[in-house]
């Protein structure tokens, strides 16, 4: 155990703002992963499909949590998942991982493949039915072909006990749209990293979170867009509320790279307080490089009905 570093913004900011990254002290990271059995699927069927990838290439990830959790995704996944979509109409499925005493260390690894024109909802559940402490280390990486229309929904309901970590990332080709909807619920840390390259022109994703702090529970969200391609939007839009001693850090980053004109981006983020205790740390951000764009950003903090804190630039 010792301090792990964690969860870099892509551009760095003053110190004093305490937000660059996430600190986390005494924080153990297994050194040996046994099996993980409690996995559910439904949905499945022959035109979305998942499969064992039981010698899968390195996951590679343009940012990621940090260096130590992605070797250990790397060399020490217990499970390793591709899900194919290859149907027009809307398929759903469910992926259910359930923490228990003979189940408490997850590292999992999920690829999943819209092919062109595919449409699928997909729910990635983590949850516990013990009162357990228990260890989450997940990577999901999408790749979402042309005209394909995908929502993945990642629900976290571990306890406030266990650590749940995961890297997101995603890349968008022509006219494709992905929504994600993240439940942010469990976890004494929580700590997200979600990244989403919009290559094609026209490319659409949408990001809703919703969490809820209590306790000592911490939660940093470190979401990030590069927009690259014409007329590509990006929507990030968080709620959250926090009580007791529970922290928040919100970091969100727009880059509008070169060639992505008419491309636009918006992020909105809002915390409602619930305790004089509770702290909220946020840090929008837009990046640009390019002309003929349009970048939205705001967030705000609430205590009893009155507005605290509220920062908006256009």
């Amino acid at each position: 155990m010792g301090t792990l570093k964690l969860n870099e913004t892509p551009v760095r900011t003053s110190r004093n703002f305490k937000i660059n990254n996430i600190k986390l002290e005494d924080v153990s990271i297994p050194e040996k992963i046994g099996e993980f059995n409690k996995i559910e699927i439904t949905g499945e069927n022959n035109k979305i499909s998942v499969m064992d990838m039981v010698e899968a290439k390195p996951c590679e990830l343009v940012y990621g949590l940090g260096k130590e959790l992605t070797s250990q995704s790397n060399q020490q996944a217990n499970q390793r998942l591709k899900v194919t979509i290859d149907d027009k109409t809307n398929q759903e499925m469910q992926i259910g991982f359930c923490f228990d005493e003979n189940n408490k260390e997850l590292v999992d690894y999920i690829q999943i493949e819209a092919k062109e024109q595919a449409k699928a909802t997909i729910m990635i559940k983590y949850e516990m039915k013990k009162d357990i402490e228990a260890f989450h280390n997940g990577v999901i990486q999408l790749h979402a072909k042309k005209d394909s229309n995908v929502h993945v929904i990642v629900a976290n309901f571990m306890n406030v006990k266990s650590n749940h970590f995961i890297s997101i990332e995603n890349t968008l080709e022509e006219n494709a749209k992905v929504t994600y909807t993240i439940i942010d619920f469990g976890g004494k840390n929580s700590i997200t990293n979600y990244y989403s390259n919009l290559l094609g022109t026209a490319s659409n994703n949408t990001l809703n979170t919703i969490y809820l702090g209590k306790e000592n529970q911490l939660f940093d969200l470190n979401y990030i867009g590069e927009l690259r391609g014409q007329k590509s939007n990006m929507n990030i839009q968080v709620e959250g509320a926090l009580k007791d001693h529970a922290k928040k850090h919100f970091k969100g980053t727009i880059d509008f790279k070169k060639g992505c004109k008419k491309g636009i981006g918006n992020e909105n983020e809002n915390c409602m307080l619930l305790s004089d205790t509770a702290k909220s740390l946020a840090l929008p951000m837009l990046l640009c490089s390019e002309e003929e764009v349009k970048g939205n950003h705001s967030s705000s903090a609430r205590q009893n009905r009155r507005q605290r804190i509220i920062l908006h630039y256009e």
